[in-house]
């Protein structure tokens, strides 16, 4: 699809405590782009029209794809620990795992209660020492057909995950059927899945669609003023704030001089993270026309 006058642009307001947009993360450290991804924006209006994972992605991927980062926002890094230590036993511990079973029952030096002992915890209220939270990949045992857990940790696993505290983004969505963008808006409004802002624990606030225009991505941008998130939480904008000029990444049809490459355009979704191939974009630094629209919208 070539820039044409009759194309529309969705836009798409991305903001919250914090957002994580995986190019190559796996377990031990998931990383983030320093901005959306076509991927993730795609996965999200998926969810919202409540597309099942290997459905066809047909006209979704075909829009095309721009952000502008009103306010980047900061690295934060979570050195997060997985499992191991000392955790209250579930009742569902006991169901899928024989051998927690055991050693949570069985006392092997067992002492008569003082007089003024307490009442008896809950159920539940057990703790083990050094074992792995959860278990994992359940299975029958082969013997006695109980579930048990196929693989158990009893040391905890370290994992590395990023992510951008106190972002504001304005993502565009440029196609030339715009009851395809009003389909996608009211979804986005109106779920039928959860969303996130990556991943799940990243949850969006406020207005997600905010608006269809007539146009391309950057004369949307050029013609929109900065999102009333761009200069921190609950701040206004200040007459110096308006003149801020914002990176934006404009997605290209072909590799033009001064595109670069990035693999996250969806072909498929899946369990298994799905499939993306490349696609390329140029970074434009956008001036805010004094003229621009301003926003009706909540944060």
């Amino acid at each position: 699809m070539s820039d044409t006058n009759d194309s529309h642009v969705l836009l798409v307001r991305l903001a919250g405590p914090l957002q994580s947009w995986g190019i190559a993360g796996r377990f031990a450290r998931r990383d983030t782009h320093s901005r959306p991804t076509k991927s993730g924006l795609i996965g999200l209006c998926a969810a919202a029209l409540g597309l099942p994972r290997e459905e066809p992605l047909g006209e979704l991927a075909e829009m095309r794809f721009g952000v502008r980062a009103d306010r980047p926002g900061t690295p934060f890094r979570d050195y997060h620990t997985v499992g191991g230590g000392k955790y209250p036993l579930r009742p569902r511990d006991l169901i899928t795992d024989h051998q927690r079973a055991a050693k949570a029952t069985t006392d092997p030096l067992p002492l008569p209660p003082p007089d003024d002992a307490l009442e008896p915890e809950p159920f539940g209220g057990a703790e083990l020492h050094a074992w792995y939270g959860s278990p994992k990949y359940v299975v029958a045992d082969l013997r006695s057909g109980a579930l048990v857990s196929a693989e158990v940790r009893r040391h905890s696993m370290i994992t590395e995950r990023w992510y951008l505290a106190d972002a504001a983004f304005l993502v565009g969505l440029e196609h030339q059927d715009r009851a395809l963008l009003e389909r996608v808006a009211h979804a986005l409004e109106y779920p039928k899945r959860l969303l996130w802002l990556g991943r799940k624990a990243c949850p969006p606030s406020g207005d997600l669609a905010i608006g269809i225009v007539p146009g391309s991505l950057k004369e949307v941008f050029e013609t929109h003023s900065l999102l009333p998130d761009a200069v921190g939480p609950g701040a206004e904008l200040s007459a110096s704030a308006q003149h801020i000029r914002p990176w934006a990444w404009i997605e290209s049809r072909r590799p033009l001089p001064g595109a670069g490459p990035l693999s996250d355009q969806p072909v498929q979704f899946g369990a298994d993270g799905g499939t993306h191939s490349l696609r390329w974009e140029t970074r434009h630094r956008i001036t805010i026309a004094a003229h621009a629209r301003g926003w009706d919208i909540i944060l």
